[in-house]
């Protein structure tokens, strides 16, 4: 019974030890941890710009904080439909995709509290092809309505996961503001959040792509709670794409949301002469 004892407890320190290190190569201890990346920049209003139906899960704490703890107005603008993407599960006809995920963008949305959005209709996986000043220009025209003080994208050199759509959209919106605030800094974004992955664990998992991913892009400044309840609840209503992190990353989303319970950022922020 002894030998039992000490084998079970072996087993158990060394699942805690390999616990504690896989949990640790999702962190990023010189950024700063605040309770709301929104919060502590004082915005009280911020626009998230992404490619596809699904990449709000990459800021769920940012945007829920935003609107929960520190009131501020939030919106989003998702540039593609996600017609492309491969179903997991199949739940609809592949021609009627981009009709379903459409729907899950807005209904992810509507569960962030956001209080506008807009889905927009360039082609999936298509987005780097398409006429990047016409892109930009509708971007700027948003920006203009809207005055956001915060804009959250894709670090436009890596896109989080190396996708060229993500990286596109990052540059398109990086060049909106600084546009923006070329020609009416008295009305511009004071502030970008570029989302970012985890250093360690792109380069150490995530293959050739995801070492290019964390040799492009900053270290961020700013780390704060990515609530994974809200991240886990976003995937199912992202129903066609509910497996994804299953079969991306080889673990269940509910698991790997609880190691991977921050969200990671670099913040540029403007003063007020161009």
């Amino acid at each position: 019974m002894r030998i039992v004892t000490l084998i079970v407890g072996a087993v158990v320190a060394l699942l805690a030890a390999a616990l504690f290190w896989f949990d640790r190569q999702f962190e990023e201890p010189e950024a700063e941890l605040v309770p709301s990346v929104a919060g502590v920049l004082e915005a009280k209003s911020v626009l998230a710009v992404f490619a596809h139906p699904d990449d709000e899960q990459l800021v769920t704490g940012l945007l829920l904080r935003a609107k929960s703890r520190d009131g501020a107005i939030t919106r989003m603008i998702t540039a593609t439909k996600g017609e492309a993407g491969k179903q997991t599960p199949i739940v609809a006809r592949q021609e009627d995709l981009g009709v379903v995920r459409h729907a899950e963008a807005l209904k992810s949305g509507f569960a962030l509290g956001l209080d506008e959005q807009e889905v927009w209709d360039y082609p999936d996986s298509g987005v780097a092809d398409a006429d990047y000043e016409e892109l930009v220009r509708r971007l700027m025209d948003r920006m203009a309505i809207w005055q956001p003080d915060l804009v959250v994208t894709f670090w436009p050199e890596s896109g989080f996961s190396n996708h060229p759509d993500h990286m596109r959209m990052g540059q398109a919106t990086r060049d909106a503001v600084y546009r923006i605030r070329s020609t009416s800094p008295e009305t511009a974004p004071a502030i970008i959040a570029y989302v970012l992955a985890p250093r360690l664990m792109m380069s150490r998992f995530g293959g050739e792509s995801g070492q290019l991913v964390a040799s492009n892009q900053p270290a961020p400044t700013h780390a704060m709670p990515g609530e994974a309840d809200a991240k886990i609840r976003g995937w199912e209503i992202h129903a066609s794409q509910r497996n994804y992190v299953r079969d991306v990353y080889g673990m269940p989303a509910w698991f790997l949301h609880r190691v991977n319970d921050k969200e990671f950022y670099y913040v540029e922020e403007f003063s007020d002469q161009p």
